[in-house]
């Protein structure tokens, strides 16, 4: 918590620099004239002068009032200067909750949260009373760096003094709470609002999608009668996430174009995530051939995630192309890129990109860059490879590896065959292995025949997964089936039955013209 209290501006600058007052023309310095000179510049649309005037006024020793000062702020606000109004703001012998506002609106457009905070703080050591405005800020920073203690000390305030009817505020508490996930909360609040504009109503769908609520939210969603952009988002965003519902993101996606609401760049995302998530290459190109037509298409969010869809609908050529056109690459991109090389059969290729992103150094490997380059030496056997990325984590790049990670390197070895290796990995690991860590011990010795040790793995699985999973005993009965050891199997299924566990029943998409049908098989086992 401390690094919070941390500001980054400067606590004491050397000086505000003197810039040459001849150029611009400032009255004598009383408080009325130059407090209209003032004013004059804050509604010019070159506020740039207010350096000039500053240091001017500093020069001659002129000591500015409350009035003074908090147009100078303004002054140095509107002209991106942060650190200097913040001088100005610290050089006040009382501020006022005025300049409060105005400091905490200019680190909210600015994206300066922390220093946000830390004037929140300062203004509650003080004797200045927040008002509406001040409120708003402290929702927003609330929302935005997931402080639930901060959105709920707020609504208790808004709760004491009176501002219950103030319809923005009661918006900015829901969305508060919707996006630090007391989804009940913000439905009380919700509730008792005598107005709910879209705004609103957007928080409480995004919020109950996020809650898994999804019936809840599409309720909401057809009673908000003024819909706009943002809550076709909301709604098409949700549905993307999961493959039950991604086909609904595509239907809300055609109805809000029927409606005249033009596609933004989240949108576009969006839909192009639900189309990876359904495999759907020809709605994808659909969607890719009316990006084109955008100012969006060069947006390096949506060309990573054209890559990424392009990739999981196995068309890796496109995928590429796509990539290497990309005027700007971030790591979502390049990860997308070598894991569609890996899923795709072409781990070499994955391996030749991580290369040549570690070599250009323009954008450095995060954990899921990692765990897509291990993936991909576990297809190709590449134990020393692997074994060379797994250690450069930590070495080169500051990462420590996770729990997948670790399940990689098992995975790797057991594949290439040496499942004592990968035992004698498990057993030395800094935390705890987790199932996944255990299956992919599991999985090898059914690909290699070692029935002993399948035994070991399953064992340590069955005491993770205490929820009725059932990879663990279809992957101990198939070894079991595939050394011959019919007894065995019929023992883990006898298990199974016992215990209530059941194995999930396999599902296809097939693509119609009436759009994307799920088709089911049976339950076995």
């Amino acid at each position: 918590m401390h690094c919070l209290l941390r500001p980054t501006y400067p606590i004491k600058p050397k000086s505000i620099p003197y810039f040459p007052a001849k150029s611009i023309h400032i009255p004598r310095l009383n408080p009325t004239s130059l407090s209209s000179y003032l004013q004059d510049h804050i509604n010019s649309n070159s506020p740039s002068n207010g350096q000039k005037i500053h240091s001017h006024i500093l020069k001659i020793g002129f000591k500015p009032n409350t009035n003074i000062s908090i147009k100078l702020l303004i002054l140095h606000l509107k002209s991106g200067c942060l650190s200097y109004a913040r001088r100005v703001f610290d050089e006040m012998p009382k501020p006022t909750t005025s300049a409060y506002n105005y400091m905490l609106a200019g680190y909210s457009k600015h994206g300066q949260e922390q220093e946000s905070l830390d004037l929140i703080r300062k203004m509650a050591a003080s004797t200045e009373k927040p008002d509406g405005f001040s409120f708003s800020m402290m929702l927003k920073l609330s929302a935005s760096l997931l402080l639930l203690d901060l959105g709920k000390s707020v609504h208790t305030q808004i709760t004491k003094l009176d501002f219950e009817s103030d319809d923005v505020l009661f918006t900015a508490l829901v969305d508060s709470y919707a996006k630090n996930g007391k989804i009940d909360y913000a439905r009380r609040v919700y509730d008792k609002m005598s107005e709910r504009n879209v705004i609103c109503s957007t928080a409480m769908i995004s919020g109950y999608m996020k809650h898994g609520s999804v019936t809840i939210a599409e309720e909401i969603f057809e009673k908000t009668i003024e819909k706009d952009t943002v809550v076709f988002n909301a709604m098409i965003e949700g549905y993307s996430k999961t493959i039950e519902t991604a086909n609904r993101a595509l239907e809300v996606y055609i109805d809000m174009q029927r409606l005249d609401f033009r596609p933004t760049i989240s949108t576009f995302s969006s839909i192009i995530g639900a189309c990876s998530i359904l495999s759907a290459f020809e709605i994808g190109q659909q969607v890719h051939s009316q990006l084109m037509k955008t100012d969006s298409f060069s947006d390096v969010k949506l060309g990573s995630a054209l890559v990424d869809m392009y990739s999981k609908c196995g068309r890796i050529v496109d995928a590429r192309r796509i990539f290497n056109h990309m005027p700007e690459r971030n790591v979502v991109s390049w990860t997308s890129m070598i894991d569609g090389y890996g899923k795709n059969g072409s781990p070499s290729d994955a391996l030749q990109l991580f290369d040549k992103m570690r070599r250009e150094n323009k954008t450095k490997p995060n954990y899921v860059t990692f765990l897509s380059a291990l993936s991909a030496c576990g297809h190709s056997g590449l134990i020393s490879t692997g074994w060379e990325i797994f250690n450069s984590m930590e070495r080169d790049y500051s990462l420590k590896p996770r729990m997948e990670h670790y399940a990689c390197m098992v995975d790797l070895l057991g594949r290439a065959g040496s499942l004592h290796q990968a035992l004698d990995f498990i057993t030395k690991m800094p935390e705890r292995p987790d199932s996944d860590v255990w299956g992919a011990l599991l999985s090898a010795c059914r690909l290699h025949g070692d029935v002993e040790m399948a035994g070991l793995a399953a064992n340590e699985l069955f005491k993770l997964s205490r929820d009725g999973r059932p990879g663990a005993y279809v992957a101990l009965s198939n070894t079991f089936a595939a050394a011959g050891r019919w007894e065995g199997v019929s023992q883990v299924r006898g298990l199974m039955k016992e215990r209530g566990v059941s194995k999930d029943a396999g599902c296809s998409w097939v693509g119609t013209d009436s759009g994307l049908c799920g088709f089911h098989v049976g339950k076995g086992m």
